[in-house]
């Protein structure tokens, strides 16, 4: 009899129509050898003579019988579609059993088949269950030995349907292991006949669960039912996944009038690019075995698996800096990869063989790649390319081979690759990349994601054929609708051009005018000064127009460095950035590490909560040998510059009263000239107590992101909390409003430095609410100031009146 296993069956499928459902099991036949490509047209064929429809909810699509060449060997595939699909008109079908017969193997299933058909209960539970061992049984009178590792479930456990848009994919598969990896059970998830460690990443992303997957999900241990309880909340909930960055403009229906050479391929990212062409082609990396001492082995793969985990952490502070959070925790997903206990055994027992630590590294990653590849899901396939990242980042510390980001020298160029990485395209210079095509990839990488926040035209899995291109030919690269034009004709390229000039000419009218005042129609000013961590932050918001810098982030400076800055490295750096703002002012906040700001060679001890623990102006009383040189260093640049300071985390009046009086005394000492001393309003006491506050210091400067994390009580960097954590909250900006009247009161102003200000909404509410100084991301200057030049502050006022009066964030938005 015909054998049939687990990899010609596909469960919870969800195709739209009969057609698409063919398509599906055709696949499978194709996947596993079965047929040739062309044999699809024969099954299509097949429908238009004759009905494939049984009985039951079950069909037999196959092809006619003079088609019988493009057969490669007898065999069948069933496609699982709980919620049915249309397959004639009063026929639903839930089984779709594709039969590709070469010769009569395939008789004794039809015969097995013919028993389920005529046995409608039978037939019903094949279309709703979860285990493809069941099919298997059914079809062919045997229930195969499942393999002995991972195979049961443990006695607690729930049944859960996958909700994620693209199912369990690397973001949500890293939250699961992050909720799991909070309780000491151990915890599995059971897709069909296969089962994975809940708290292995690289486990999990192999079991392919797809969007309405069903899945059960297990636990063992003394907390497993709380484990099981949170699990269950998390998925739910959709694990936090965030909605994925997309166009607002849509396909625009642009074609070059003489199409000469195109190459088509996915459209990955919006835009439209004219210029050279210049191939990347990295250097593959070869490993060889050789026997090795364990010992050796082991110490050189840990040393190059927490140089890995720095870089992904330092990459992961530049994105979020850069792009947002959300682009920023596809390495929070590769950091995770280096804690998966399961791939990280696996390449200790191959040492421990006295193979090489980056060989046993290379096969380890190879195989569990290779793995991902299989799935028939193309986003989770997709996500082998973020496991294979992480593998050339641990292998080129191994080796000492120098990371080869892509280049086009220095002529601005559209990028050919055969493939680009996540952290290839975090790398980009959009000053020299105006666009890049791949050949292989696809829209939902992660690598398209950040190319869309980053808005690079791109388009993705437009085959090998690409990779023959000479580089410096001219292209039009058509991000909207995925094609390559090589050699266009001039009117072609004057007319992608017009397009590229039309789409950018709204940002370019804000940037044209970004040194106007943000001064509204009735002649209110609201200063617009820029967020920054470091002196190029600094030259680059002037650029955009700045009128000073509102927060420098002085935590980078020891972050950046790995060791803590003396006094004179700081000094420098504020002088240099304040020479770089030409008289305009810089905000220093004092150093804030704590809550999601770690910083590993200032050996803090550990805290259950550091959101509650020593963090801000608390580490700064806690810490003098930090608090003093850092404070000495800003009053030696203040001798030089328009400077002001202010203090992060303050929480009580005794917490003011020290910061002021131990910066007093450090002024003193050095005889340098008074300047302006805020405070952070970051907290809710801080914002109740703001009339006595007032009376203490300059100005107030409010952190909208972590005030909504403490007004709410929803940490900000939760993934299941994050989208509920708007600062748009009306408890948020009440907090706001008693901040502002509290200062008014007094003659004092307020500025906010928060995520809030460079939202359009935001900045016009809190102007409204009378926030005299909004400091933004450098990117948004333009645009904030713009907004603001268009509408009255009566306006504002009014719009921030109705904010006030909102029950939720929502109705905030939708004014």
């Amino acid at each position: 009899m015909l054998e049939l296993s687990a990899e010609q069956i596909k469960l919870n499928a969800s195709p739209k129509s009969k057609d698409e459902a063919i398509r599906q099991v055709a696949q499978l036949l194709i996947e596993n050898g079965n047929i040739d490509p062309k044999y699809l047209d024969s099954m299509f064929h097949r429908e238009q003579v004759s009905n494939t429809y049984l009985a039951n909810g079950i069909s037999i699509p196959h092809g006619m019988p003079e088609n019988r060449e493009y057969i490669l060997k007898t065999g069948i595939a069933v496609l699982q579609v709980p919620a049915g699909v249309i397959w004639n008109e009063g026929e639903t079908v839930q089984l779709v059993v594709g039969i590709a017969a070469k010769s009569d193997e395939h008789l004794g299933i039809l015969r097995k088949l013919t028993g389920v058909v005529s046995d409608e209960e039978e037939a019903a539970r094949l279309a709703v269950t979860a285990d493809k061992l069941d099919i298997i049984e059914s079809l062919t009178g045997q229930r195969p030995e499942a393999p002995t590792s991972l195979t049961t479930d443990f006695d607690q456990y729930f049944d859960a349907v996958v909700i994620n848009a693209t199912g369990l994919h690397a973001r949500p598969a890293t939250e699961l292991v992050t909720i799991a990896k909070r309780y000491q059970a151990k915890v599995r998830v059971r897709n069909g006949m296969q089962v994975a460690d809940g708290k292995s990443l690289v486990s999990l992303l192999q079991l392919g669960a797809g969007k309405g997957t069903s899945i059960r999900v297990s636990a063992e241990g003394v907390d497993a039912e709380e484990t099981l309880h949170a699990l269950k909340a998390g998925i739910e909930s959709g694990l936090g996944e965030e909605e994925p960055v997309s166009s607002s403009r849509g396909q625009l229906a642009w074609a070059p009038k003489t199409v000469g050479l195109a190459f088509a391929g996915v459209p990955a990212s919006d835009g439209i690019a004219v210029g050279p062409l210049c191939q990347h082609r990295p250097k593959s990396i070869v490993v060889e075995d050789a026997s090795t001492s364990p010992r050796t082995g082991k110490r050189q793969f840990e040393t190059a698996v927490e140089s890995a985990k720095k870089e992904l952490r330092k990459l992961y502070e530049e994105v979020k800096t850069r792009l947002g959070s959300g682009q920023a925790s596809i390495f929070l997903v590769h950091a995770e990869f280096l804690e998966d206990s399961e791939l990280l055994n696996a390449v200790a027992a191959l040492i421990e063989e006295k193979h090489s630590a980056a060989w046993s590294w290379q096969e380890t990653i190879r195989a569990r790649t290779d793995g991902l590849m299989k799935l028939d899901d193309p986003v989770m396939a997709g996500r082998a390319m973020d496991l294979s990242d992480v593998g050339q980042r641990v292998l080129r510390h191994m080796l000492g081979v120098a990371d080869e980001s892509p280049t086009t020298s220095h002529v601005p160029s559209v990028l050919i690759a055969d493939d680009l990485t996540p952290s290839d395209t975090a790398h980009l210079d959009p000053d020299l990349i105006l666009g890049f095509i791949t050949a292989k990839g696809g829209p939902t990488s992660h690598t398209a994601i950040i190319a869309r926040a980053m808005g690079i035209p791109a388009v993705v899995a437009a085959g090998p054929a690409v990779l023959e291109i000479a580089s410096g030919a001219t292209c039009i690269l058509d991000g909207f609708n995925g094609q390559l034009y090589l050699d266009p004709q001039a009117e072609d390229v004057e007319s992608a051009q017009q397009l590229h000039e039309e789409i950018q000419r709204q940002l370019s009218v804000d940037f044209a005018e970004r040194f106007a005042e943000a001064r509204t129609t009735d002649g209110a000013e609201i200063e617009v000064f820029a967020n920054v961590n470091r002196v190029a932050d600094a030259i680059k918001a002037v650029e955009y127009g700045a009128q000073g810098v509102g927060l420098m982030r002085t935590e980078f400076l020891f972050l950046d460095s790995g060791k803590t800055p003396t006094e004179d490295e700081q000094y420098e750096v504020y002088r240099d950035m304040a020479k770089a703002l030409g008289g305009r002012p810089l905000t220093i906040r004092t150093l804030d590490i704590g809550g999601d700001k770690q910083v590993a060679h200032l050996d803090l001890p550990k805290e259950d909560n550091s959101f509650l623990g020593i963090r801000g102006i608390r580490l700064c009383f806690a810490r003098p040998d930090l608090f003093v040189p850092q404070l000495r260093a800003i009053y030696r640049a203040a001798k030089e510059a328009n400077i002001r300071i202010m203090f992060p985390m303050i929480s009580t009046y005794e917490d003011v009263v020290r910061a002021l009086e131990m910066t007093e005394a450090v002024r003193v000492e050095l005889n340098a000239p008074k300047i302006e001393i805020g405070i952070m309003v970051e907290v809710p006491s801080a914002a109740i107590l703001a009339d006595q506050f007032a009376r203490l210091v300059d100005f107030f400067s409010i952190g909208t992101n972590d005030l909504t994390q403490y007004t709410l009580a929803m940490d900000r960097v939760h993934p299941q909390l994050a989208k509920q954590a708007d600062a748009l909250n009306p408890a948020v900006l009440r907090m706001v409003d008693i901040t502002v009247r509290a200062a008014t009161k007094e003659g004092k102003w307020v500025a906010v430095c928060g995520g809030a200000a460079s939202d359009i909404k935001g900045a016009a509410i809190l102007a409204g609410l009378g926030v005299k100084e909004l400091s933004v991301t450098v990117p948004t200057i333009p645009t904030i100031k713009a907004h603001m030049r268009k509408v009255s502050l009566v306006e504002l006022q009014t719009l921030a009146q109705s904010a006030l009066g909102c029950r939720t964030a929502t109705e905030v938005r939708a004014l």
